[in-house]
């Protein structure tokens, strides 16, 4: 998944602008963060920053910025575009370098210090905010170019950010009384708070709730080196003799596959479920009771019934029905199938007298014996031919020199956070460079779970800035010497955030406020999800899945067997990815006045609600490990993955009909929609590229939920 940079970075850069002529600095010279980087497209020194420059950077960053705004606000001369507009557009400079180091270091590789100071951070940055969009000399200037648009012979482009901002101004609060906007000014520097403190709570958690057993017995299924990994995770914790498997960010864990011991497998899932909701250091409960009241009372005071009906108005979505709709439709043929195929799970268990009902800790490792009996192979079988540096140079850059004309040249020469993040220069078809890309493909105690892409520095034509864009994912490190063999999930998600990373390094626009992926929450995995149709396309596949020890391609029996198995298990994929969207939406559609007293049993109710509530298949996220939504950017658009994948099922439909892996294809998706960015309306931008509205029939047989 995507996580189109969740952290401050993303805020900061979107409402500050980028990089221009900043005024006079306080900061010292010796400050990395004091002037731009003077490295391959500001590319960031990594080497060159330390902990201690972090703090006096943001300082400064908001004072200028400050600054900045108070000048164009205070402006005698009458609004104009260009000095008010354009003007904001350009401010931020120093605040925007710092913001988009630290709040992307801040979930790739965190440290105490990262940690303190993104919590001292948090409201101060919410305030300074705050400051800006509620300021009502800066808001009677727009309004007053707002008023004229029609009359100001702006381009296309220039009118829509005029019209973005006054929206943008309005949805902060801009034209409450002095005394709501006192009032919002708490509730945000609050909220900041809470999100920041859920986020360090979900990790920490993660942390401590790692699987711990006595003996490798106990990890049979598990092979070897992976066994001898969990020995040495142990060890390094201080429990030599023991075997420790860390816990994902997602209720699923990859052992549960392997592990034959139903014991240890009930121990791992529990221990995954259990996270931020049994007490103790890192629960969240509280905090979840906390964030959802004053969201709610947000958007009471902003004028709206619930959280829900507030973020939603701003996407293309627009409104809590049409979601709630979609989700309905979508929840009664996927939980049938979901019980269709634990059916047959449970034969598989009576059939070996297991002597138990299916439960949540069984379902993937008998869902691999009906795989393996339907279809006569098993996922380990693909492995070999999953190995990380081909998949990343012979299929995702392949896929994109044949669709898009891009080649890629890897650098040893620019600094980097982690000895295991490469970094390649990006060139265009024309030969001259694009973009910068970093791949950090491995996970770490100190990074956050998940996969998601990230921009260092954004595109922008009036700041002359050229993207340099990070794709992270959570690929367990082999010991050393031993090959990184990637399952099938973790090689479609290597090609759906390199997708994120494509809208990133093809944007074409003129202003910050428009760059890459700032598009509307439910569009933005839109672009992501169609570049996976090329993981198992056959023209790519013969490129990279090859034999990680003797080069032979994967066997085109086995081919064929992953491409008819597609759909299978989709029952069980779409239930808990609807369970999760159906909590985000629950717990944001609540009124002020409708606020639980207990977490868990407003969530077993809500499941209940919903018709999603089959034991063996829980939900994706459960609410206190439910980052995306209680501290990362979807709060209440968790949906919108499948919002948006209506829209990839059409475009792979487009492709297909005219004739798939071609370039004209690739650079008319391109002009049409990866590099505008968020220059229009996303749905707008939608109907020019295909033609129409998408349609539904695409995604339903993709999923398996059309009737028979």
């Amino acid at each position: 998944m995507n996580r189109t940079n969740m952290i401050i970075a993303a805020g900061v850069a979107a409402v500050f602008g980028a990089a221009h002529a900043e005024p006079a600095s306080m900061l010292p010279a010796s400050n990395p963060f004091a002037k731009p980087s003077t490295l391959s497209f500001g590319y960031p020194a990594f080497d060159k920053i330390k902990n201690e420059d972090y703090a006096p950077a943001f300082e400064e960053g908001m004072r200028q910025n400050a600054a900045e705004i108070e000048a164009i606000a205070n402006n005698k001369k009458p609004a104009t575009f260009d000095n008010t507009i354009v003007a904001m557009e350009k401010s931020g400079q120093l605040l925007s370098r710092v913001s988009s180091v630290f709040g992307n270091l801040s979930g790739a590789n965190t440290n105490d210090t990262f940690k303190a100071l993104e919590r001292e951070l948090s409201p101060k940055l919410a305030a300074h905010s705050d400051a800006i969009r509620l300021n009502g000399k800066l808001y009677a200037r727009i309004k007053s170019l707002y008023e004229q648009r029609d009359k100001l012979h702006l381009d296309a482009e220039s009118k829509y950010l005029l019209e973005r901002y006054h929206t943008d101004f309005v949805r902060a609060g801009a034209q409450l009384s002095d005394a709501d906007k006192q009032k919002l000014k708490a509730m945000n520097a609050e909220l900041a708070k809470l999100q920041t403190t859920f986020a360090q709570n979900v990790l920490e958690e993660a942390n401590a709730s790692a699987l711990v057993v006595d003996s490798r017995e106990e990890l049979a299924g598990m092979p070897d080196k992976a066994i001898d990994a969990a020995a040495a995770a142990a060890k390094a914790k201080g429990q030599d003799g023991k075997f420790l498997i860390p816990v994902v960010n997602t209720t699923g864990q990859a052992n549960l596959a392997v592990l034959t011991n139903r014991a240890v497998r009930e121990k791992l899932m529990a221990l995954s479920l259990a996270r931020g909701s049994h007490g103790g250091q890192f629960d969240n409960t509280q905090v979840v009771l906390s964030l959802a009241k004053l969201r709610a009372e947000k958007a009471a005071l902003l004028g709206y019934p619930s959280y829900a009906a507030y973020a939603l108005e701003d996407q293309t979505a627009h409104d809590p029905e049409a979601v709630n709709k979609m989700l309905s439709e979508f929840a009664r043929p996927a939980v049938a199938n979901a019980k269709k195929e634990g059916a047959e799970i449970q034969q598989v268990i009576d059939k070996e007298k297991g002597g138990f009902e299916l439960a949540a800790q069984d379902w993937s490792f008998y869902s691999d014996k009906v795989r393996a009996e339907r279809f006569n192979f098993d996922q380990n079988q693909l492995k070999p031919y999953f190995e990380l540096n081909n998949v990343i140079t012979n299929g995702v850059f392949y896929a994109a020199n044949k669709v898009y004309g891009l080649t890629f040249k890897e650098r040893k020469d620019l600094p980097v956070y982690d000895p295991d993040v490469r970094v390649w220069d990006v060139f265009d078809t024309n030969g001259k460079q694009l973009a910068i890309f970093i791949g950090d493909y491995y996970a770490r105690s100190n990074k956050r779970g998940g996969a998601w892409m990230n921009a260092y520095v954004s595109q922008s034509s009036l700041m002359g800035t050229h993207p340099v864009v990070a794709n992270h994912l959570n690929i367990p490190k082999p010991n050393p010497g031993e090959p990184t063999l990637l399952t099938y999930d973790e090689l479609r998600t290597a090609f759906h955030e390199f997708g994120h990373a494509l809208h990133g390094m093809f944007s074409n626009v003129k202003y910050p406020r428009f760059s890459g992926t700032r598009v509307p929450r439910d569009f933005v995995e839109f672009p992501s999800q169609v570049n996976e149709m090329w993981s198992v396309y056959p023209a790519v596949l013969a490129n990279y899945a090859k034999h990680y020890q003797t080069g032979a391609p994967m066997p085109q029996e086995l081919l064929d067997k992953v491409i008819a198995s597609k759909k299978f298990n989709e029952g069980f994929r779409t239930t808990e990815y609807l369970a999760a969207s159906i909590l985000d939406q629950k717990w944001h559609q609540l009124g002020v006045s409708q606020m639980p007293g207990d977490v868990l049993t407003f969530e077993a109710s809500a499941l209940k609600s919903a018709g999603v509530d089959y034991a063996p298949v829980p939900p994706r996220y459960r609410t206190t490990y439910f980052s995306h939504v209680f501290s990362g950017g979807y709060s209440a658009g968790y949906y919108g993955y499948l919002w948006s994948e209506k829209l990839d099922a059409d475009t792979v439909d487009w492709f297909n009909e005219n004739g798939g892996m071609l370039r004209k294809n690739g650079d008319y998706f391109r002009k049409m929609l990866l590099s505008k960015g968020g220059t229009m309306d996303a749905m707008q931008m939608y109907r020019n590229f295909r033609g129409r509205d998408a349609k539904i029939e695409p995604l339903l047989e993709r999923r398996g939920l059309t009737e028979k």
